[in-house]
């Protein structure tokens, strides 16, 4: 019997009072009863009637906004938008949103079994009274998200743009359902660099550094963090910073936290770009050993501006552009830890000192690149405090490069890349990180321990969902999760016939070929990289040279993986052609899009190989046109996946440059101009993705402002 029969039948038989294992029964909509209402059932909503939800005033304000939420909610789903009340009324059904310590819960509840706990939550019907009760305030808020998707609220629907199923009435089924605290104590997403974001550009086509993203962006962000049931964001870095954005993370519910070289969130990347060192009154030296006041009245900054809210205060030492803080020469290893003992602790007291006396401060100390085998060498040279979080870091590819062997007195946690930029490694435009390597290595950090604080980065999120939902599944549930063989094969079933109802077989085996192929982020761009080779010697041969040939090795490597391609996206189309309009469009940015890329510049890249073997003019310029012809289709794929809210989603940027690999048009553009240049010319050098864009003129800003061209060995998003 196969794994989907019996999910089917588990389904069938369990009634919404049980809770499933993940990644075994559908979830969206599960609750809702579509057949003929039973005793204990409630009606939520119908044309002659709608309950309402019942918050108290003294309830926090994570708990008001997730009744906000539910509330809009249930209007998607049934037509009819319940009120928010501050008490129960006797003659209407009650959605009750209630935490420990507020209120009287049923014994139904069992509320002393959550006393205590961190983020736990029951749900139950009782008569005409849905309670959501929760353990603190925001296990009552994941009360109320996980009701919603129970109802038929994607968690994840402002990328996928599912809409719900009509019901009327919207009927819930008797319920009893319970959720233990978390395995990951403290579980959040790391908008980095959103560099496609609407906001003002410059000429070089950088983000102006006083060009705001719209509220609504951070908005999603925080929405679909909730709603995944996480409870920590890191909003930005490298991007004007407003007090406005991580205030509403904290009154969502959400801890606000940031990148290893953020300290205290003082925003170092603002020290002269924003003015702020100007603005705290010190010096724009960024340096311990010449500015030491001056660096700590800086943090103090960060820590006066979020002290009201709920932070997770990033500590330690790093230069402001991330990188490697530079010590004196002839500093040893033992001064270097010494340094960092004494500046740690410094910004710890700081904290402590500053935080109101209701707030317990929390802090992470990331080890990031040129830190983690400094910290291996000798932990104890740290000697760091103990309630400062150790957060181990992969190795930007998603496998871990160090976890404890020992937990000793410290909690730890990981920091982990879906998305990523720098160097070989970078991950940009669609996801290749598999099912199985995230399962693997998540396996490893919570049988290691590391599970106080986990932090991944997604950038703007929308291409990495699927391997966010993942990670978020697991953060709550790991050793359900695990209790079973296959872990990353039921994932991707499950996401299948959750996403794909009817066409889940089919899309289940496009996503098993898609991570078949694109498994490592230099499957996106070596056939990018082939292109460039090829253009250069065909404009050498235009030029009367003698370029050498084409490696046969390499070209025999592109058509098989020609062949496979073509394989893969035929499945893939075939499974869009099967399917309704919202499932088509989201399988085609999800699964097509990253094929077409990969496929496309394939057979483009064999086309020149032919261009550049092709014994006189003719035969070169149609293969020539030939390769153009695959690059024009890729261009139209990128448009069609830029409908609102996501314009400009595939354009260049400040990171996709024109000549860098990060750009997904620069194949187009570089066969493009050949042809314009009837193969006159010599090719633009190879960039790095940090320099201006196509057509701009002269050196632009890099990373936000700083100098255009390549970095240094060692930095890259994300580090």
């Amino acid at each position: 019997m196969t794994l989907r029969r019996v999910c089917m039948i588990v389904c069938l038989l369990t009634p919404a009072a049980a809770q499933n294992a993940p990644w075994t029964a559908p979830i969206r909509g599960s609750w809702v009863q579509t057949g003929p209402a039973g005793q204990d059932d409630v009606t939520l909503a119908s044309k002659d009637s709608v309950g309402q939800i019942v918050v108290a005033d003294d309830e926090n304000a994570a708990v008001h906004q997730a009744a906000e939420f539910l509330a809009g909610d249930i209007e998607k789903i049934s037509g009819q938008r319940p009120a928010i009340v501050k008490t129960a009324g006797g003659g209407k059904v009650n959605i009750r949103l209630m935490t420990i310590g507020h209120g009287q819960a049923p014994a139904a509840i069992d509320a002393s079994a959550m006393q205590g706990q961190w983020e736990s939550y029951r749900i139950a019907t009782e008569g005409r009274n849905v309670w959501l009760v929760g353990s603190n305030p925001r296990g009552t808020a994941f009360a109320a998200y996980t009701l919603s998707e129970r109802l038929g609220i994607d968690p994840i629907y402002i990328w996928s743009g599912y809409r719900p199923e009509h019901h009327d009435p919207l009927v819930l089924k008797r319920t009893s359902f319970i959720q233990s605290p978390p395995v990951f104590r403290y579980r959040g997403f790391f908008h980095d660099d959103e560099d496609l974001l609407p906001r003002p550009f410059d000429a070089n086509g950088s983000p102006l550094q006083t060009g705001d993203v719209p509220l609504d962006w951070y908005k999603r962000f925080f929405e679909t963090a909730l709603r995944l049931r996480m409870n920590m964001v890191a909003p930005y870095t490298r991007v004007h910073r407003r007090y406005e954005v991580q205030k509403l993370a904290s009154d969502w519910g959400l801890y606000y936290t940031s990148h290893h070289y953020d300290i205290l969130v003082s925003n170092p990347f603002g020290l002269t770009r924003f003015n702020l060192a100007a603005e705290r009154g010190v010096k724009p030296d960024y340096n311990w050993f010449t500015n030491r006041e001056g660096m700590i009245t800086f943090w103090r900054g960060g820590v006066t501006e979020n002290k009201d809210l709920d932070v997770i205060w990033p500590v330690g030492m790093r230069g402001t552009e991330d990188r490697a803080f530079t010590f004196p020469e002839g500093t040893t290893d033992e001064q270097k830890a010494a340094t960092f003992r004494e500046v740690i602790n410094e910004q710890v007291k700081m904290v402590r000192e500053a935080l109101p006396k209701d707030k317990t401060p929390l802090f992470h100390f990331t080890m990031y690149a040129e830190m983690l085998p400094a910290y291996q060498k000798n932990p104890a040279a740290f000697d760091l405090p103990a309630d400062v979080m150790i957060i181990w870091p992969d190795d930007n590819d998603g496998h871990m490069r160090g976890l404890p062997t020992s937990v000793g007195k410290w909690k730890h946690g990981v920091y982990y890349h879906l998305a990523y930029l720098g160097g070989n490694l970078s991950k940009q435009t669609t996801h290749t990180e598999t099912p199985t390597v995230v399962a693997d290595e998540f396996d490893k950090i919570v049988k290691a321990g590391a599970t106080e604080y986990m932090l991944v980065n997604v950038s703007e999120l929308r291409d990495y969902v699927m391997g966010a939902r993942m990670i978020g599944d697991i953060c709550w549930n790991a050793p359900a999760v695990y209790a079973a063989p296959n872990a990353p094969g039921r994932y991707t079933s499950w996401w299948a016939r959750e996403y794909f109802g009817k066409s889940a077989d089919a899309a289940d085996t496009v996503y098993d070929k898609y991570f078949t192929l694109l498994d490592r982020p230099d499957t996106m761009w070596n056939p990018m990289v082939n292109i460039q080779a090829l253009l250069g010697s065909l404009y050498a041969k235009v030029g009367g040279g003698a370029p050498p040939a084409f490696s046969a090795d390499t070209l025999a490597q592109l058509q098989a993986r020609g062949k496979s391609l073509d394989d893969a996206l035929a499945s893939e189309q075939k499974a869009e052609a099967g399917m309704p309009i919202t499932e088509a469009r989201f399988l085609s940015i999800d699964a097509g899009l990253g094929l077409k890329i990969a496929d496309y510049q394939t057979h483009a890249a064999i086309k020149l190989a032919d261009a550049l073997s092709a014994p006189d003019a003719a035969g070169m310029w149609k293969s020539v046109y030939e390769a153009r012809d695959y690059l024009e289709q890729l261009e139209t794929a990128f448009a069609r996946g830029e409908y609102p809210p996501f314009d400009r989603w595939y354009h260049e940027s400040w990171i996709r440059s024109a000549n860098s690999n990060n750009n997904p048009h620069r194949a187009f553009n570089q066969v493009r101009d050949f042809i314009g240049q009837e193969g006159h010319g010599s090719l633009p050098a190879a960039g790095r993705g940090f320099g201006p864009g196509r057509g701009a003129p002269g050196a632009g800003p890099g990373r936000g402002g700083a100098p255009a061209g390549p970095p240094p060995p060692g930095a890259g998003r994300g580090r």
